[in-house]
């Protein structure tokens, strides 16, 4: 049993979000947390310029105050949004916050990653932790 499980979820997350948080409430141990983590990919420079300032905060908002709508009846997860790529974002933040597991779900593969998303891919090779995949 794990005592802090990531869950990434992606902006356009669909229909498994239920399903990815069933198996992390399955693996966690008595009194551990759950964190749902969304990465905002970053606004290039050259396109941050055109846009007001802080637009890159007030997506970020957006985007947790959606989740944490989705997720009302889920009290028992923590919803955070950060900015960055999601590979590795995922990764890092794994790191610095202690993170014994991550469980997500792995969608839209291309050529090269056949059988696991590319983000997921990328998690699964770099992660300090253990990481459940479902498919």
């Amino acid at each position: 049993m794990y005592k802090n499980i990531l869950v990434p979820v992606a902006v356009d997350h669909g229909p498994h979000l239920d399903e990815v948080l069933e198996v992390a409430r399955r693996l966690r141990a008595e009194g551990g947390r759950i964190t749902a983590l969304t990465v905002a990919e970053a606004i290039p420079p050259y396109v941050a310029q055109y846009l007001p300032e802080g637009q890159e905060a007030q997506t970020r908002e957006s985007i947790r105050h959606d989740l944490t709508g989705e997720l009302e009846a889920a009290s028992d997860v923590d919803v955070r949004v950060v900015t960055g790529h999601a590979g590795m974002t995922i990764v890092d933040y794994a790191e610095r916050h202690g993170v014994d597991c991550i469980v997500m779900h792995s969608h839209r593969p291309g050529l090269q990653d056949y059988f696991l998303g590319s983000t997921a891919a990328r998690v699964v090779r770099h992660a300090p932790c253990s990481v459940v995949v479902l498919r």
